[in-house]
C-alpha cells in the first residue's frame, strides 16, 4: 500500500509504514514547494531549495509559456522570479497573472544587470536561470536537482538547447555541434588548456555560495560573452558540468533575424576572446526585440 504522509513541511512519499526518506537511495518523492528533499547516493536527504530566475526585457509575447513550463515541472520551483529589465511592453502584466511568480522591476537596461539584481533577490541554494523564450521539458528541474544531489562538489552546471521554431537545417546543424564539435571544444579548453569551459547562458544552474564567492556577474559585459566568462569564472573555483539530459527548448530569433553564419561567427569569437583574453569581442549586441 503506498500513500503520503506530510511532515516537516514537506511530502514523503511511504510504502507500507516504512518512509522511502530512511530506505536505501530511491529516486521517487512528492515535492512541496518552500522545502524539498532528495535522497542522494549514500541514502542520506539532501535538502535544497532552488530558485528559478528569468530575465526578461520586453518579453510579453514570450514569457507566458515560459512560466507555465515551470509551473508544469515534477519538481517545483520554490520560488520564480521575473526580473522585468527595462521593459516598455505588457512583460510586467502577462507575468503578474501567472501564479506564484514574483516580479521585480530592474530599470537599468542590460542582461548582465538583470543577471545579477536576480541574484541577489533571490533566496534558493541553488539558483536557476533559463531566457525568456524558453520553455522546460517537464523534468528539466528535477534533474538539475539530481545532478547536484548525486555530483560530489558540484557547483554548477549547463545544458544545450533545442530550437522550437527552427528550420530543418538550423535543427541538424545544432545537433550535429551538439554531438561532434561542442564535445571536441570541451576536451580542448577544459581538460587540456585548462582554461574555461562550454556554458549555456540561457540555460545554466549553480549554487548560491559558488556564485557569491566569485563576486556575481561581471556587468562591466555588454552582453556577448557573459555565458564564458560566469562559466570561467566558476571552473576557477570548483566543477562545473556541462551535461546533455537538462536541454531547454528555445527560439532560433536570433538566427532567423541575423543569419546562421553571423550568429556562429559571433558566438565563436566571443567564446574565444574570453576563454583566452578574459574580455569578450563584441561591446555591443543587436536587440533582436525591437
Amino acid at each position: 500500500m503506498q500513500f503520503a504522509a506530510q511532515s516537516a513541511g514537506f511530502n514523503t512519499l511511504v510504502i507500507g509504514s516504512w518512509p522511502l526518506r530512511h530506505s536505501p537511495p530511491v529516486l521517487l518523492r512528492a515535492y512541496a514547494r518552500g522545502y524539498t528533499t532528495a535522497v542522494g547516493k549514500t541514502g542520506v536527504d539532501v535538502a535544497l531549495t532552488m530558485s528559478v530566475i528569468v530575465c526578461a526585457h520586453n518579453e510579453a509575447l514570450y514569457i507566458g509559456p515560459c512560466l507555465h513550463s515551470l509551473l508544469a515541472q515534477t519538481r517545483q520551483p520554490d520560488e520564480i522570479i521575473v526580473i522585468n529589465n527595462a521593459s516598455t511592453d505588457e512583460t510586467r502584466a502577462v507575468a503578474e497573472q501567472i501564479p506564484s511568480v514574483r516580479v521585480v522591476d530592474e530599470p537599468r537596461k542590460g542582461l548582465v544587470v538583470a543577471r545579477e539584481t536576480g541574484r541577489k533577490k533571490a533566496t534558493g541554494d541553488v539558483l536557476v536561470y533559463l531566457d525568456a523564450d524558453c520553455r522546460a521539458p517537464l523534468r528539466w528541474l528535477e534533474l538539475i536537482e539530481r545532478h547536484f544531489v548525486h555530483t560530489p562538489g558540484l557547483i554548477a552546471l549547463s545544458a544545450p538547447y533545442r530550437f522550437y521554431d527552427w528550420d530543418w537545417w538550423g535543427r541538424l546543424l545544432i545537433r550535429a555541434y551538439d554531438m561532434t564539435l561542442a564535445p571536441l571544444t570541451q576536451l580542448l579548453v577544459k581538460y587540456v588548456l585548462r582554461i574555461g569551459t562550454i556554458f549555456y547562458g540561457g540555460n545554466f544552474a549553480v549554487r548560491r555560495e559558488a556564485i557569491e564567492g566569485i563576486g556575481g556577474f561581471d556587468t562591466s559585459i555588454e552582453f556577448h560573452g557573459e555565458d564564458t566568462n560566469l562559466g570561467r569564472r566558476l571552473l576557477a573555483i570548483g566543477r562545473v558540468a556541462l551535461v546533455r539530459d537538462c536541454y531547454l527548448y528555445t527560439s532560433a530569433r536570433r538566427y532567423n533575424a541575423m543569419g546562421k553564419g553571423a550568429v556562429f561567427r559571433l558566438y565563436v569569437r566571443n567564446f574565444t576572446s574570453e576563454v583566452l583574453r578574459h574580455r569578450p569581442k563584441d561591446t555591443t549586441h543587436v536587440d533582436i526585440r525591437t
